[in-house]
Parts: structure tokens; sequence; C-alpha cells
């Protein structure tokens, strides 16, 4: 069989987007690791999958597949890219599109200035959204093999936790970003996100994603360290956040409003490849 794809980025967070509205095809765990694969597949941080609505209201379904064959609920810099392509494929002449993902219904928005805004919701602070293994606080220890964290805990649709360094450039994600991800106390893994404050309208950001590792960018994370900072009392309503690869701005009046997502949005290339 013969499978055509798109090959996108937002920030430099890749992606395989497979259009299943135009082709049929099946997509196993299997096959979805072996399409990630930078050396052996197409390569990607994640796979998109756009499907047809499975609701009246709603314009697409989307799902989002890590690297590794998992199936996660949210993937904010994926939206935008998805955004993209059902435009530009003309697969729907709105502006606005609403699409479901397996937990929560997104609505996209194509700037024109090209940017495309994504209504992420709003931010969920209990623990059992995550899930994770505590009481209901603002924040929280985490204890790591050598050290004890200070985190926030949150789910922008998928789970993050934050935790506040000096220095984005010195921080140490590749020694505590799998210790955080793979934490007993989270169930189902988390997104490890270490953000530095540089004023109260700026912040710069990496994340460990759970199934990827760090990623250049990652559109939720960006989301949940915004929450965190506002709820900290650290951050003002509008935020630049300075990624690996280029800024997000994120907005969030707070309480029960939805946090909303401004970004580019990059088609690389078409491809084909014989499965």
């Amino acid at each position: 069989m013969l499978l055509r794809f798109n090959k996108m980025h937002g920030l430099g967070n890749d992606f395989v987007v497979i259009d299943t509205l135009t082709q049929h095809v099946r997509l196993s765990t299997t096959l979805i690791a072996q399409l990630a694969d930078r050396k052996r597949g197409v390569g990607c941080d994640q796979v998109l999958v756009i499907e047809p609505p499975t609701e009246p209201d709603i314009d697409f379904n989307y799902r989002i597949f890590n690297a590794d064959g998992s199936e996660v609920q949210q993937c904010g810099n994926g939206a935008r890219c998805f955004a993209r392509y059902v435009h530009d494929r003309q697969l729907t002449g709105k502006q606005r599109i609403r699409v479901k993902t397996v937990n929560r219904v997104l609505e996209l928005t194509l700037e024109k200035n090209g940017l495309v805004t994504v209504d992420m919701g709003a931010p969920e602070f209990a623990p059992a959204a995550l899930p994770f293994d505590a009481e209901a606080a603002e924040r929280y220890a985490l204890e790591l093999t050598e050290r004890t964290v200070e985190i926030a805990a949150l789910s922008m649709g998928n789970p993050h936790a934050v935790m506040l360094v000096d220095d984005i450039d010195t921080a140490p994600v590749a020694e505590l970003g799998p210790q955080i991800e793979g934490h007993p106390r989270f169930a189902e893994r988390v997104n490890a996100g270490f953000m530095q404050v540089i004023n109260r309208s700026e912040i710069a950001l990496r994340v460990y994603e759970r199934g990827v590792g760090e990623t250049e960018a990652c559109g939720s994370g960006a989301c949940a360290a915004v929450a965190a900072g506002i709820r900290w009392g650290l951050l003002d309503s509008t935020v630049t956040v300075k990624l690996l690869r280029g800024e997000l701005t994120i907005s969030w009046p707070g309480a029960d409003a939805p946090l909303l997502m401004t970004g580019p949005a990059v088609n690389v290339y078409q491809g084909r490849i014989r499965l």
C-alpha cells in the first residue's frame, strides 16, 4: 500500500500528518512507531491523524500518536498544523474549525497574518484530572532520585508537571525530565516542563514530553507553564513563551476561562511511503 502524508512542524515540534478522509489506512501501534522512526521511517515527534467527524457540530476528529506508538489526548502545536493542513488542502473553507480529540473539543482559528490560534480549553488543576497521586495544592513536592523538586501539576487535556528554573540553558532537562515523566505518582506518565520567568509577560521553556523526550516546542506545555505561572502570581494574563525554535503567545484571564494559544504552523513537504 502507498500511504500519502505531509511532514509539518510547529516551531520545530514535527509531525507526520495522515489524512484518512481521502485514503483508507489502518494505523497500528507498530506502523506509527515505524513512521516516526527518524532512521528507518519518515521521522517525527508525533503522528497526527485526520478522521471524519463523529458528531454533527464537529468538523473533524483529531487523533495524536507519540513516536512510541502510544495515543495521547492533546498536542497544541499539532492542532495548529492540523488547521493549516485541512485549510490548505481545501478539506474545509472555514476560518474557524472545531475538532474533537480523545477527551475534549478544540476550536482552531486561522488568523489573517498566517498564524493559528487554538482555544485549548480551561486548565484543570484537580490531581484526578491528570491523574496525580496527591491532595489538591498550588505546589507539590516531588521526590526524585537525588533531590526533591517543587512542581505545579495540571491537565491541558494531557498531564503536565511544571517546575521553575533559574536558567533555561543550564536546566537539568536530560537528567530530571525522565524521572518526572515516569514518576510513580503519575499513573499515566506526565510531560515535564522547565520554566524560567524572564518578566511578568515573558518566559522561556523547555519540555520533556512523555513518550518522546525533549522536543523543540510543546504547545500544551507552554499553556500549562503559563497557567501555573499565573496561578502562582508570577505572570500577567498574556505571555510570550520562548521555546527552542521560536515563540508562542498564550492568553488566559484565569478561573474557568479557556487558554488561547497563537503561533505558526508550517508545511515542510508532501510525501508517499510504501507500507
